[in-house]
């Protein structure tokens, strides 16, 4: 390659010392795994005994948990402007700091309004600390190499119902649920902060190259359509799948499925979501760009359309249990890609906080809205007949359609092995008989 050539965006520093662990990833791993059990999955195990504790109605909890959430995505873009000025070593660790003030809080408040101030301060800490966060870190440091190190951070945070759902409900019935926050948050502080301040990148001084040098400043791309199409076709898809999958068992109920087995597929729908991003990663390397959203939208409707019209036999139901559980976590990973790979890193922060706003907001939104739409309609069915058309809508917005030379350079990329910035003319024209 000649002097002048410009560096391939496959690669990185840190896919050149692939044999050691990246202490980066680990960092996240492990941050990642303690910051959503603690900020997220303790709370609705934990739910019934503040219920029974203070006399607040199990709504008025949920609420609050739900305001914390509309909180992050709110803040959100002003912390991806703060991870771009600052990087992830200051902004997840000063984040961390707050999300242990905030659990505190959540831990001593004596009224609901206090309950209400504590989930806010939660929430803030929120978009500090976990996936928009850890997305754009990452995104940084592995540029558009970051499919297999986003999968490994979301195969362990997913690791964080499986175990603190479970964890904080014995600690609970031994320490209280205000007691069982106060362990938690402490962990949280002792593990979370000195390994966000020590061991995350500062501020990356070069942006990487944009994929197909598509290059552009932040209110351009935040104004395209591309950039809007993208962004409102995941969040419909995802406000779909999740206002579904989070219902399943009222769903079920009305098709006549009993509790026991109704929890079972909802559980299911946990494991789908670890498939889902395994195939999502795998397929990257034969789907082009342009395609992945489309294929996941097309998954996640269909699977939708399915659970309005079947009832039964129950293997069936398990299937679709588990295709709406891979949606699901394939939707997190088109979710932590769309930017990096289609704008490169520049301002990586800012426009991944934009991108991810709409989408965290539909998602705190999306259980209650189930529930509401359903009594509007009359029954969960037919409820769920209506979000499969809203989740076909938000496949239909994600379709790109590209410059047929940019395809061709992606194709090449997957399909022939090439490694460099563009495809040789030999390689390029046997893209060209391909695709005939």
């Amino acid at each position: 390659m000649s002097a002048s050539a410009a560096p391939s965006p496959q690669r990185s520093e840190v896919q050149k010392t692939r044999w050691r662990p990246d202490p980066v990833l680990v960092t996240l791993c492990v941050t990642q795994l303690i910051s959503w059990g603690t900020l997220y999955y303790v709370l609705p195990a934990v739910a019934a005994e503040i219920v029974a504790d203070t006399g607040w109605s199990l709504v008025s909890v949920m609420a609050a948990f739900s305001a914390g959430l509309l909180v992050s995505a709110g803040v959100g873009v002003g912390f991806g402007g703060l991870l771009d000025r600052f990087g992830g070593r200051v902004v997840m660790a000063w984040s961390s700091a707050l999300a242990t003030a905030g659990v505190v809080l959540v831990a001593t408040a004596s009224t609901f309004p206090m309950f209400v101030v504590a989930w806010v301060v939660v929430g803030v800490a929120q978009a500090g600390v976990l996936y928009q966060a850890a997305f754009t870190v990452i995104g940084l440091r592995y540029g558009a190499a970051a499919g297999r190190p986003l999968l490994v951070v979301t195969l362990v945070a997913g690791l964080a119902s499986t175990l603190y759902v479970p964890g904080a409900t014995l600690l609970a019935e031994v320490v209280g649920w205000r007691g069982t926050y106060l362990v938690l948050g402490a962990l949280l502080a002792v593990v979370t902060i000195p390994l966000h301040a020590l061991l995350l990148p500062r501020r990356d001084p070069v942006p990487r190259q944009v994929p197909n040098g598509e290059r552009m400043e932040n209110p351009v791309v935040v104004r395209s359509s591309r950039f809007i199409r993208l962004c409102l076709g995941v969040t419909l898809l995802s406000f779909s799948v999740y206002a579904v999958s989070l219902n399943l068992i009222p769903l079920l109920s009305e098709r006549g499925i009993d509790a026991r087995a109704a929890a079972l597929l909802l559980g299911l729908v946990g494991v789908g979501q670890v498939v889902g991003r395994v195939l999502f990663t795998v397929l990257n390397r034969v789907v082009p760009l342009p395609l992945r959203a489309l294929l996941v939208g097309a998954v996640a409707s269909l699977t939708l359309v399915a659970f309005a019209l079947i009832s039964g036999p129950f293997a069936v139901l398990v299937l679709l249990a588990l295709l709406a559980g891979a949606a699901r976590g394939a939707l997190t990973l088109v979710q932590a890609t769309a930017v990096v790979e289609r704008w490169g890193t520049e301002r990586l922060g800012t426009l991944n906080g934009v991108f991810s706003a709409p989408i965290t907001a539909s998602i705190a939104l999306a259980p209650v809205a189930g529930v509401a739409l359903a009594a509007a309609v009359g029954s969960f069915p037919l409820a769920v007949a209506l979000l499969a058309g809203v989740a076909a809508v938000g496949a239909l917005l994600v379709f790109e359609r590209p410059r047929r030379g940019a395809y061709l350079t992606e194709v090449g990329r997957r399909a022939l092995g090439h490694q460099g910035p563009c495809a040789d003319r030999r390689d390029e024209d046997r893209q060209r008989q391909a695709l005939r």
